[in-house]
This record gives structure tokens, sequence and C-alpha cells, in this order.
């Protein structure tokens, strides 16, 4: 029987977490450079485990964020992502990993894949589940609109005919341009505050050296109305965020965005289009990615305890959401809102 050692590390700095992040069994959500804007952005300090054999082999690891507030205390694995399966290139490695993270109590969360080594631990139980959908980025740009829905078809050849036109860069200022829509959306669409600016600006200071990120603008005679942010991690472009404006929707910018960014992934070689969490509750989304994805698979968010929840902070937080996005406030007093408060949404 193989011996195990558990070795603590900062899966920020580590290079043998790097690795098994880079590896076949990683994600963007166990980078190192996500996890650090993650923390370097709300405060948090995030704990690593790796699982190394008697010969110096590393066979898997796990990351999480201590997280204690107003709200309680809380293990997350991790804050703010769409999902972190631990990467384990062996998946017997999982019980040995989970174990400091659940001593240290009291409440730890887990989202990821279903498939994944947590989806079958019995110290888990699943409280939530969430759609993820895929498209290879294999073919031609061309042989690849040709695969798409009929529909997406369609509205990609509206945008173009409306005269739509999307850049993509990887500047910060094209990052800060996106923020604007992204909190106009979340304020008057969902009447919720957005994450910061410090957050989107962090993303891009941790992917632009390895020219990791792009974000794609949409103008229609010059003002922008929809926007999206992409990371590249290995060979997969990850949709992130993305935002538009619901008053020039009938042009269609948010396909013509897509189908920019699909061309930009394509040109650099890229496999893969992960487009991320959309929960089943928002039906529209989960049917419009299905247009132009070819496979969909399901997050599970998983819970190893009921958490112990402060309903006055929650209310509390609630009810302050509801006065900095309520009409007559201007987005500036919102976006400083959701500077202040973002980080208590973990």
């Amino acid at each position: 029987m193989t011996t195990l050692d558990v070795v603590a590390v900062d899966p920020r700095t580590d290079p043998c977490w790097h690795g098994l992040a880079a590896g076949p069994h990683g994600s963007l959500f166990t980078a190192p450079g996500w996890i650090s804007a993650i923390c370097e952005t709300y405060g948090f300090t995030p704990e690593g485990r790796l699982a190394v054999d008697s010969d110096g082999r590393v066979l898997g690891g796990f990351a999480w964020v201590p997280v204690r507030d107003i709200r309680g205390e809380r293990l997350l694995s991790l804050p703010f992502s769409d999902r972190a399966e631990p990467p384990l290139v062996d998946p017997t490695t999982w019980p040995v990993l989970a174990g400091p993270a659940l001593a240290a109590g009291p409440h730890l969360t887990v989202r990821c894949l279903d498939g994944a080594a947590p989806t079958t631990d019995p110290r888990f139980t699943e409280v939530g589940e969430a759609a993820w959908h895929g498209t290879p980025l294999g073919p031609s740009p061309d042989e690849l609109r040709s695969r798409f829905h009929p529909s997406v078809r369609r509205n990609i050849a509206t945008a173009e005919r409306e005269e739509v036109r999307v850049v993509t860069s990887t500047s910060l200022e094209s990052v800060r341009v996106y923020h604007g829509l992204h909190v106009a959306l979340r304020r008057h669409k969902y009447r919720l505050l957005a994450q910061p600016l410090a957050f989107f600006e962090q993303v891009w200071k941790n992917f632009a050296a390895d020219n990791a990120i792009v974000t794609a603008i949409a103008y229609l005679e010059g003002r922008p109305i929809a926007g999206a942010i992409y990371l590249v991690w290995q060979d997969v472009l990850y949709y992130k965020f993305g935002a538009s404006l619901a008053g020039y929707l009938s042009v269609r910018p948010n396909d013509a965005v897509h189908w920019a960014a699909i061309q930009w992934a394509t040109d650099r070689g890229l496999g893969l289009l992960d487009w991320g969490l959309s929960d089943l509750t928002q039906s529209g989304l989960v049917a419009y990615k299905r247009k132009w994805a070819s496979f969909e698979r399901r997050i599970a968010t998983l819970s190893s305890g009921e958490r112990e929840r402060n309903a006055e902070a929650d209310d509390l937080l609630t009810e302050i959401t509801k006065l900095f996005v309520a009409d007559g406030v201007s987005d500036e007093i919102t976006t400083r809102a959701g500077a202040l408060l973002y980080r208590y949404f973990c």
C-alpha cells in the first residue's frame, strides 16, 4: 500500500500546485492566478494540501478559503468560482486531502463537475445543481459557424447586417469599459450589486502577462452596448463575465461578441470554449448556451453539514443592496457599494 504525505502549500505560489492545476485534472478555477485575484481583492488567505507518495510524486491537491465575517464562519472551495473540482491524478487521494478542511470546520462547501471525486464522498450532501456547457473549437471558424443552431447563425448575420462592430482586446482599458456594462446589467436587470472594478483589475493583472485574458466589446454607432470577458487556461477559453444593454438586444450584440471571441480562440489554436455555470432556474440562459454548445453536464454544490447562518446579517445585506440599486441612485454610488459589500456574498 502506498504511503501518502499530506503537505500544506499556498496554491497561489507553490510550483507543484501550479503543475497540478496546469495538468489534465485542473481548471481555471484552481489556477494560481484565479485564486490570487480572488484573495488579493477580498483579503482572503487560501489553504492548500498536496498528496505526495513515498517516491515524491504529487498525486492530488485540494484548496479552500476560510471566510470569517458578519455572516459567520465557513470554508469554501473556492469563493466566487463556477466550480473547483480538486485536481487529482489519483482520485483515491481525495478522502485524505479533504480531511484537514473537514477538521477545520465548521462548514465546507465544494462545487464541482459531476463525476468528480467529492460527488461520491458520503461526508458531503448535494445542496445545489447547475448546468455546464462546452463547445469544441477544433475546426475553422466557418466550419464551427455551420454547426451552431440556426438561430445563432441568424443572430450573427443580424448583428453583421446592423453593423454591430466587435473589438477584441487584451488591454486593461477594455476591462474597464466592460465593467461599466456589468454594473448596469447587475443593477437594472437583477437588482444586485456588481463585483468591484478592483477584482477585474486583479484578474487582468494575473492573466495579462500570459496574454490569457481577452475582452470583446460590441459597439453600435460608437457606443458600447455589450461585452464579455474570457480567460485562457491551458487550451481552454473560459467565458467568465457577460453584459449587455437591454435596449439594444434586437441587433444581437451578444451573439456578435461570442462569435468574435470564438474566432479569436480558434486563431490561437484553443481546443474548447467553457461556457461556465448556469443556474437551472435561468431557463433562458441555459437554452441560449445550448444553441452554441456541443455537450452539457451538471455542476454539483456539495456541503459537509448544515451551515449556521446569521439571519440578521443576511437580512441587513439584502436591505442595503435594495437601497443601493434603487431607481434614482447613481451608477457611481452603486459601484462604490459593490466595492464595499461584495466580499460578503460568497
